[in-house]
């Protein structure tokens, strides 16, 4: 009899230790993804942010700078391939293409002292930089979030519960197939 007394009680443990693992196991899989999804909720308002500005920029720039359209049209073709509904390695190429014809086009702006010279292109621009700056930093938190949750749910005993909850890897928001290089600023005289 205690001998089967012994073999409940142990039963009853060890139900309980894994029902326990489960639950702390979802529950920091559900937290992680909360994370996940409020550090891309980040990024996407820096993002929309940007793309709202851009016009400013370019229509400022466009009146003091009309022979350097080249740039212009580049920044004006980054903007329009921005989608807010795209997936995320989508948007992380689209963000990276745009950010490089910005800076293409601010060391534009720099060799033409008339253009730095007006205060609403000046201002535009440091707003642009701003997001341009906010972007990066909203980028490694995501980053940094994505990772945690992927290596959390391929690691015991999350692995075993994957199939279970669906859980999935989220994308980090790189931008692998930009070329990565610097501005490039061409400068023709008026």
């Amino acid at each position: 009899m205690a001998v089967q007394l012994a073999l409940i009680v142990a039963a009853i443990l060890t139900l309980v230790l894994v029902v326990f693992l489960v639950v702390a196991t979802y529950n920091n899989v559900v937290s992680l993804q909360r994370r996940c999804q409020r550090a891309w909720a980040n990024i996407d308002v820096a993002l929309k942010q940007r793309h709202d500005q851009l016009p400013n920029l370019v229509s400022a720039v466009r009146g003091v700078m009309a022979f350097e359209e080249r740039v212009l049209e580049e920044v004006t073709r980054a903007r329009a391939r921005y989608e807010p509904d795209a997936p995320i390695h989508h948007q992380a190429v689209v963000s990276e293409e745009t950010s490089q014809a910005v800076r293409t086009l601010f060391a534009t702006v720099e060799a033409y002292p008339d253009v730095k010279s007006h205060t609403n292109v000046m201002a535009l621009q440091e707003e642009i930089e701003r997001l341009e700056t906010l972007i990066a930093r909203r980028r490694e938190l995501f980053n940094n979030q994505v990772y945690e949750y992927n290596s959390t749910i391929l690691q015991v005993p999350a692995a075993f519960l994957r199939p279970l909850f669906g859980w999935k890897p989220v994308d980090s928001f790189t931008a692998a197939e930009v070329e990565r290089q610097r501005p490039e600023a061409s400068v023709s005289p008026p």
